[in-house]
């Protein structure tokens, strides 16, 4: 386990949102993504997509925005080293923003981002 601050650990998920490719992230349509300090129930979740994926959306006009929670303690927990907790937070976004395109973890492990 590593410890970090809070304020690098959110800089971290602003870099890796940074990472996505501009022609991806410019695509992005109402979300908003969080840094949750540990998820509810499931201690060992590291992110969560909570809305309607982008190819699902017929009239979203109005809607609340869809969140990406990336989670803390859960990623912290499961890295030995700063290096890692970067890879880890890139794979968590990145993970996350696939559900947001519509992508599911099948075709997210076929890829190769388990």
């Amino acid at each position: 386990m590593i410890t970090m601050t809070s304020a690098r650990f959110e800089s971290l998920v602003a870099d890796a949102l940074d990472r996505i490719p501009a022609s991806l992230a410019d695509q992005m349509q109402n979300v908003v993504v969080v840094v949750e300090p540990e998820p509810e129930g499931d201690e060992d979740l590291l992110g969560e997509y909570i809305g309607v994926p982008l190819v699902d959306r017929y009239d979203y006009s109005g809607a609340m925005p869809d969140v990406i929670k990336v989670y803390e303690g859960p990623l912290l927990r499961m890295c030995s080293s700063e290096e890692e907790v970067v890879e880890e937070v890139y794979v968590t976004v990145v993970h996350e923003v696939a559900h947001h395109f519509g992508i599911d973890d099948r075709r997210l492990h076929e890829l190769g981002w388990d």
